[in-house]
């Protein structure tokens, strides 16, 4: 059984930063990539950035250079720090792994940025 653990969510200012976690555990082997997606009120879910194992990253347009990906192949961990946050930058945030046999999702944490 894989498991996917997301912390780091909350409630921050416009301007201000927050650090996401996800922690990959069970049987859980070949990880292609790792990233996380969000999904705002009403909209469709969207990559926000993800990279694969051997250190390639890609990132929405509307979030480069504001947020950086990097994970822990060693502990199946990855993180996103995200600063500078604007309120379009509120959404449901959920971590996603990519395997060669399966694609997991985290529960999804969740992001408010106030104006």
């Amino acid at each position: 059984q894989v498991q996917l653990v997301e912390s780091g969510g909350g409630l921050v200012q416009a301007g201000g930063s927050l650090r996401l976690s996800c922690a990959a555990s069970g049987s859980i082997r070949s990880i292609r990539t790792m990233g996380w997606y969000r999904q705002a009120p009403g909209k469709q879910r969207e990559l926000v950035a993800r990279i694969t194992s051997g250190g390639g990253i890609n990132y929405a347009d509307s979030v480069k250079g504001r947020f950086t990906i990097s994970r822990d192949n060693a502990k199946n961990t990855v993180f996103l720090q995200m600063n500078s946050l604007k309120p379009e930058d509120t959404a449901v945030y959920y971590c996603n792994v990519l395997t060669l046999l399966a694609n997991y999702w985290g529960q999804g944490t969740q992001v408010t940025v106030s104006s």
